[in-house]
């Protein structure tokens, strides 16, 4: 038998709604501004108002019950697997306090089962659907891959419960099913007619079978969008992007907004045989020379931002406590091809360009340049040679290199050449400096690098501080080393006797925190055996 729920509607009076008013208003104002009024009598006005207004509400049409969501066709969860989810989304963070004792914290660990999941291509179990949403909606980073989970179903919930919406907005074409990129009549029609985000949606799709046909989608309709709009279509050329996309970036170096042209530029300058590449280079290229006497680079800066440069991405303006004949030296260079530079600066390499001096304190500016270069043009020897040998005295890199620059030189690394570099400054400089290294390492951490972690760990714990000075790292551990680096924590669980000098109470706090890092590796290696289906 299905049980239909049956709305009503009220009766209530336009005298009645006031009254109600009147005694909201008396309540929140207090009842000494209600003359004749006692706090007694407003809860017995109140009483008898909903009394009333209860009674007059009468039976309505009943609403249609939602048509029921297709199958998951993907396997379900193994039941260990399942237990552990339901953990998973029951923990709750803790207090806040900078101690948080021996106890592992789930909820960080609900990223990586999630991505474990979607790696073997489980199914959710429908009844842990509403607690993984409403994870999802407090943590935007954790979206992603809880929808992916979550799979269809999610959209169903999502169209029912406006707290869950944004499965809807973050699953683009989910308010309708996109056509194949060969339905030339239906792309059409729903490029011209859809939602923003079923276009963006389409617009990937379609490029990734036909890259000429999405530039002719955009091509066609360009000059009627929206400058945002127009702004999230053209960041949708990064990937996969190619020559072939030139012509139509160069058009949109005019665009009217200030915005689109900049993007425009970026791109263009990431493609190192454009146009623009070779006009940036030119310029760059008149400003930088080689004192061949004393063999020192000798920076002369632009004098002027004309509106050429300005048409290729040249911001005039620099931002408050910038020169700007600096800003618009960084601008040239970084956008100027690195394969330019041998000829220019006698024939060499990248390591020795990076080692030459530079004359009036301009290294800091090239240099930092010649960074962004090498992580928008993704040159692994240029980022090489601006990074430096690890163990270097000191924990910039060459010239004025800051960390922020050398974790994204990084990322132009093969991930086992990553990890061996971040390693080997570990072992030099310690961990204070290392957090942002360690955040674009992959995961989980090479062997040698999960030992340089926990030795540097363990080298500060010998020196007596506390282990929340090094909370942001213990928790990129617990997310990134190797389960099987287990074996080696166990030894530090222990409380050890504290050094003279040492903070109060210091030893009991490392004890705790290895415990904590123990035991969560321990359960990451649980949840990774319990994925796994039998057999």
């Amino acid at each position: 038998m299905t049980r239909t729920s049956t709305p009503q509607t009220s009766t209530t009076t336009p005298t009645t709604a006031h009254t109600w008013d009147s005694l909201v208003t008396a309540a929140l104002l207090g009842t000494e501004r209600r003359s004749g009024t006692s706090p007694r009598a407003l809860l017995d006005e109140a009483a008898a108002q909903t009394l009333r207004h209860r009674a007059g509400l009468r039976p309505a049409p009943a609403v249609a019950l939602p048509e029921p969501t297709g199958e998951d066709p993907r396997p379900p969860l193994p039941a260990a697997a399942r237990r552990r989810l339901a953990m998973l989304l029951t923990d709750r963070p803790g207090t806040g306090t900078t101690r948080r004792g021996s106890t592992p914290d789930l909820l960080e660990l609900l990223p990586q089962w999630l991505a474990a999941a979607n790696e073997h291509g489980y199914a959710p179990p429908p009844e842990l659907l509403p607690a993984l949403l409403d994870a999802a909606r407090g943590r935007t980073d954790l979206r992603p891959q809880a929808l992916a989970f979550a799979g269809p179903r999610a959209l169903w919930l999502g169209r029912l419960n406006p707290d869950w919406k944004f499965a809807l907005r973050a699953t683009p074409g989910a308010s309708a099913a996109l056509p194949s990129p060969e339905d030339t009549e239906r792309v059409r029609r729903l490029w011209e007619e859809g939602l923003f985000a079923e276009r963006v949606a389409l617009l990937s799709i379609v490029r990734a079978h036909d890259p000429e046909a999405a530039r002719t989608l955009l091509a066609d309709t360009w000059g009627s969008e929206r400058a945002e709009d127009r702004l999230m279509f053209l960041d949708s050329l990064r990937t996969g992007l190619d020559d072939a996309d030139e012509p139509f970036l160069e058009r949109a170096l005019s665009d009217r907004s200030r915005n689109v042209r900049a993007t425009a530029a970026e791109l263009l300058s990431a493609l190192p045989g454009s146009a623009l590449a070779g006009r940036m280079a030119d310029r760059a290229l008149s400003c930088v020379a080689l004192d061949r006497t004393t063999a020192t680079i000798i920076i002369e800066a632009p004098h002027e931002c004309d509106p050429a440069m300005e048409r290729d991405g040249v911001v005039a303006k620099p931002p408050a406590g910038r020169g700007e004949r600096s800003w618009w030296l960084g601008q040239l260079v970084e956008a100027a091809p690195l394969d330019r530079w041998p000829d220019r600066l006698g024939g060499r390499t990248a390591q020795e360009i990076v080692a030459l001096p530079v004359a009036d304190d301009w290294q800091g500016e090239l240099h930092a340049a010649w960074c962004r270069a090498a992580v928008r043009q993704h040159d692994i020897g240029w980022s090489r040679a601006l990074l430096g040998p690890a163990t270097a005295a000191g924990a910039a890199g060459p010239g004025a290199v800051s960390l922020a620059e050398r974790a994204k030189l990084l990322t132009a690394l093969p991930r086992g050449e990553r990890a061996e570099w971040v390693g080997q400054f570990i072992a030099a400089h310690g961990l204070s400096e290392a957090f942002q290294l360690l955040g674009v390492c992959a995961t989980p951490w090479a062997v040698p690098l999960g030992q340089a972690v926990v030795d540097a760990l363990n080298i500060a714990r010998d020196a007596g501080s506390y282990p929340w000075s090094f909370s942001g790292v213990m928790g990129l551990a617990e997310r990134c080393l190797d389960p099987s680096e287990v074996v080696r924590l166990e030894a530090l669980t222990a409380a050890v006797e504290e050094p003279e000098g040492s903070a109060p109470g210091a030893g009991g706090y490392w004890g705790e925190a290895f415990q904590r890092l123990a035991g969560t590796l321990r359960l990451r290696r649980a949840m990774r055996d319990e994925l796994v289906p039998p057999g």
